[in-house]
């Protein structure tokens, strides 16, 4: 396969940077991942791979037997988001273009199709269905309607090469989820992946749904969370039957949402989170409507869970609560024991397959670490041999990288909470290291995990230690542990931080006079809460595309213009006028002795930069600097490689004049300048 890689390296017009010297230069670790996706065909004769050429994602194809390939470089301002094999001779894929003056493109709604040798590329669905495409043949659509909605592949009905099940949902230009007098609820439909003709198979229930398919292509099961943000599960025996209403959060307290089929048909695989344990997985029996643990931790909820080569069942679970954690479920399954195997064959990284070909013959593996981006491989069951395909981002060398470690502490109220310090190469024995306290966004659902992060190490990359905490109501360890951070903004979550940060130092890994904490999102709050809440615990804060007042984010932003957004925004921050002001801090300015530095996108719908701007504002006014780092064109989290980098050398030219190598020299030129 050693040919494979060449040729996509070469004939595509991929460049792979010389071996990175000391320090690694900033812009390796701003590049997108080269290779982001690559999945073999149901025949096992071809693989698709997304990557990046020219600043654009493109679709490759490549035919394993003669090493020969092609590139589908998308029209006008478009790029590949997705793909999915429908039939060994053709792929759907999305696409998402750049808008206006937004650097992140945004994905469309539509769907393409195209053969494995270029040829038949059409529009399948999408508001430009009617629009004719430069360079398409074949196409047996006599007319088409264009649609403003947006379509992904839920089922690519192994069975049928000509038709595939999607999910489709109609723009709503309204907040409240009202269009005509109605709300939208989400369509499933059959199309026919040569023509782009489909038919609606099933309406959900409720706005905003997901849906679970038996094995058939029958939709069956579709849940979502109501006005109340209670999950709702309901049910149905068959095509045109009514559906009933099975799982009732309101009812039950717990939440539990359907996933699979098993492969007899007659069961159906639960996430099941709730008061017994973190997280589960439960079987729902079809027929008596049962539940039945399976699986369940105290410490860690399932994050992913691992198909057969076949898709008719599910042979492991992924989880945390630190290094990924795989339970397999039938250890006498093929799958189970190639997973095995390839464990031991890379011990300490994190193994998984990516999908495989209809006999299971050929398996597309993706292996990756905290210190590695990942690698793809290509196991041929027949030869019994792994072949490397391509690295993600083959610049990255491992070796250069910082190792995340993962701890678990208590938190003053008794509360278990996991996260991971980083420590610079070279200094992993080293105490009282300048470190970064780095929060992570979310907050509810989201985590931080063991795999590469690349803020992490530019950080570790420069002498500093790297703190992340998965606070309170954090994704990964269960329902319940989520739930425990609602209505705790500016308190107890932030509590789970400052009890990490000491932790830190107690263990001698911190040097208390240099910690500066910083997060995104979120994490862009809870870092300037921080030097509110702990005047004296933190030397600098970086507060990224963050929420600084909470009464605002109730009226400004995406959020509270979706739809149950306001209800979100009140089941999780609180109604109350007083504690929303006291928990802002914008109205706690004179609290702060850290320094301050403000990052803002422009074009940022979900955080809209009158948050950081109101801020520096009200700081200049009361004469406390801010350093403030304005992106005209980026939005909730910067994207364009050139404005990455020079946010890098910003963060880091902050951190190096507080806590960094150049903290001492200039608080003796701050101290000299105020004796004179």
């Amino acid at each position: 396969m050693k040919s494979c890689t060449a040729l996509f390296l070469a004939a595509f017009g991929i460049v792979v940077s010389a071996p990175a010297a000391e320090p690694v230069p900033l812009a390796d670790f701003a590049r997108h991942m080269q290779f982001r996706d690559a999945k073999i065909s149901p025949d096992g004769a071809h693989l698709a791979v997304t990557s990046i050429i020219d600043g654009k994602s493109v679709l490759s194809m490549i035919d394993l037997r003669s090493n020969s390939g092609l590139t589908l470089r998308p029209r006008e301002e478009d790029e590949v988001a997705q793909f999915w094999w429908v039939s060994p001779k053709r792929l759907v894929y999305s696409v998402a273009r750049r808008g206006g003056y937004f650097e992140a493109p945004g994905q469309t709604g539509e769907l393409f199709a195209v053969d494995v040798d270029g040829k038949n590329k059409d529009i399948l669905f999408g508001y430009r269905v009617d629009q004719s495409m430069a360079g398409s043949t074949g196409s047996h659509i006599t007319k088409k309607e264009s649609e403003n909605a947006s379509a992904w592949l839920l089922d690519d009905l192994r069975d049928d090469d000509d038709e595939a099940v999607v999910q489709v949902e109609r723009w709503n230009w309204s907040h409240v989820g009202v269009a005509g007098g109605e709300r939208l609820h989400p369509e499933v439909r059959r199309i026919n992946v040569n023509t782009g003709k489909n038919r609606t198979i099933a309406t959900a229930p409720m706005p905003r749904s997901g849906f679970v398919l038996d094995h058939a292509g029958s939709v069956r099961f579709a849940y979502a969370l109501d006005n109340d943000q209670k999950f709702k599960v309901h049910y149905r025996e068959g095509e045109g039957k009514d559906w009933e209403l099975v799982v009732d959060e309101a009812i039950t307290g717990d939440r539990a949402y359907p996933i699979s089929f098993n492969r007899a048909g007659d069961g159906v695989y639960f996430n099941c989170q709730g008061s017994k344990h973190r997280g589960g997985l439960c079987l729902w029996d079809v027929a008596k409507r049962e539940f039945k643990t399976l699986w369940s931790a105290n410490d860690a909820a399932p994050f992913a869970f691992e198909e057969t080569f076949d898709g008719q069942d599910l042979f492991a679970i992924r989880s945390m609560p630190g290094r990924t954690a795989v339970t397999l479920l039938d250890k006498t399954s093929e799958e189970a024991e190639l997973l095995v195997a390839l464990m031991n064959q890379f011990p300490g990284e994190d193994v998984r397959f990516v999908n495989a070909s209809r006999d299971g013959r050929k398996v597309v593996v993706l292996v990756e670490a905290d210190r590695d981006p990942g690698n793809f491989y290509l196991y041929d069951a027949d030869t019994k041999k792994l072949s490397f395909l391509l690295a993600r981002a083959p610049w990255i060398k491992p070796e250069a990288m910082a190792a995340k470690n993962p701890f678990e502490i208590k938190a003053r109220d008794g509360m278990s909470l996991n996260g991971f310090l980083t420590k610079p190469v070279g200094k992993e024995a080293e105490k009282n290291l300048p470190m970064v306290v780095f929060v992570h966004g979310g907050p509810y659902g989201i985590s931080d995990s063991w795999n590469y992060d690349p803020y992490v190490q530019v950080l570790a990359s420069r002498g500093y230690a790297v703190l992340q905490v998965n606070y309170r109501g954090s994704g990964g360890y269960g329902y319940d542990f989520m739930k425990a951070g609602y209505g705790e903004w500016g308190a107890k979550m932030q509590d789970d931080v400052t009890d990490a940060t000491r932790w830190a130092v107690e263990q001698g890994t911190a040097d208390a006079r240099r910690i500066c904490i910083f997060g995104g999102s979120y994490g862009g709050y809870a870092a300037l809460q921080g030097a509110v809440r702990e005047p004296d615990l933190y030397q600098c804060t970086i507060g990224y595309v963050g929420v600084y007042d909470l009464r605002l984010m109730k009226s400004r932003g995406d959020i509270p213009q979706s739809f149950s957004g306001e209800g979100y925004l009140d089941l999780v921050l609180g109604n109350d006028e007083t504690v929303l002001a006291r928990r802002s801090p914008i109205n706690q300015i004179e609290r702060i002795k850290a320094d301050v530095m403000l990052i803002v996108g422009g074009q940022d719908k979900r955080v809209p930069p009158v948050q950081g701007e109101s801020l520096r504002n009200a700081m200049l006014k009361r004469g406390k600097p801010v350093e403030w780092v304005y992106q005209p064109t980026e939005g909730h989290g910067f994207y364009n490689e050139k404005n990455v980098t020079e946010l890098y050398e910003k963060i880091l030219g902050f951190l190096d004049r507080n806590i960094g190598p150049h903290a001492d020299k200039v608080a003796a030129n701050d101290s000299a300048k105020a004796d004179e």
